[in-house]
């Protein structure tokens, strides 16, 4: 499935833009949205989007923050989040959502809100997922230190040594892109410590399937706070990704597609 277009959304406050494989023009009940979560663009999706095939239409959502789409706008929440993708979804009158991370709570979110005939959601997040580290993050964007950020939320978030960062920051080019997502960071993180908790997750949906890496399994910080979004969310089914982290659509694109096929 090759991109065909990049199609620009508009918001009241702003616009989105989202990259569409396959059909532009696809069934809407053959349509897949894809919603990527923090430190991640549609860019970072392209080579999963285009190894799916079970879906005619995939639309790959840039979230505000991330160029080309528009910058957060003030007030951000999850409330935020919720109301882009539901525009998303209303552009492509689409019911089927794959969602990572952050990108999962937003989906599990405005599952209570709309009807979704199903969500599937890697590794989800929620509070207090990254609590700890909102007053250093703070700091970092006030004095726009995108390094400090990346840094942080490589390190204090998701728990990678020293060693790791340093492997990151050998690719000049790839740090700086990093730099970049670590942009909006802080208000993201601070819209998951401040989201309402619902008594259920994903309550208008039909179906919700949530993915764990295997390398995550009851570990901190991705496992754990999976086991807190299941434990709102009893009707998911549950499905351990083989030999992977948090970073499985980096990884392993074409693996992380075809399982997704088989759960269409």
């Amino acid at each position: 499935m090759e991109q065909m277009i990049q199609k620009a959304i508009p918001l009241a406050d702003g616009h989105l833009t989202v990259d569409v494989y396959g059909d532009p023009e696809g069934d809407p009940a053959d349509s897949l949205v894809v919603l990527p979560g923090v430190m991640s663009d549609a860019r970072a999706w392209r080579r999963f989007a285009a190894a799916l095939t079970t879906w005619a239409r995939v639309i790959v959502v840039n979230r505000r923050g991330r160029a080309p789409s528009s910058e957060l706008p003030e007030g951000h929440s999850l409330l935020t989040e919720v109301a882009d993708l539901g525009a998303v979804l209303d552009a492509f009158a689409a019911r089927q959502l794959f969602a990572w991370s952050f990108g999962g709570l937003v989906g599990l979110h405005a599952a209570n809100d709309r009807r979704l005939d199903h969500v599937i959601a890697y590794e989800p997040v929620m509070a207090p997922f990254g609590e700890h580290a909102l007053p250093a993050l703070e700091a970092a964007h006030e004095a726009a230190d995108w390094d400090a950020a990346v840094e942080i939320i490589n390190v204090d978030v998701s728990g990678f040594d020293a060693d790791h960062v340093a492997g990151l920051r050998a690719n000049e080019h790839a740090w700086r892109m990093l730099e970049e997502l670590a942009r909006p960071l802080y208000p993201e993180l601070r819209a998951i410590a401040t989201a309402s908790v619902p008594a259920e997750f994903g309550a208008r949906a039909h179906r919700i399937d949530v993915l764990i890496g295997e390398d995550d399994l009851g570990a901190a910080p991705y496992g754990t706070s999976v086991a807190d979004v299941l434990s709102l969310t009893p009707r998911a089914r549950t499905h351990t990704v083989p030999g992977q982290g948090h970073m499985a659509h980096l990884e392993d694109p074409s693996g992380l597609a075809a399982l997704v096929d088989t759960l269409r």
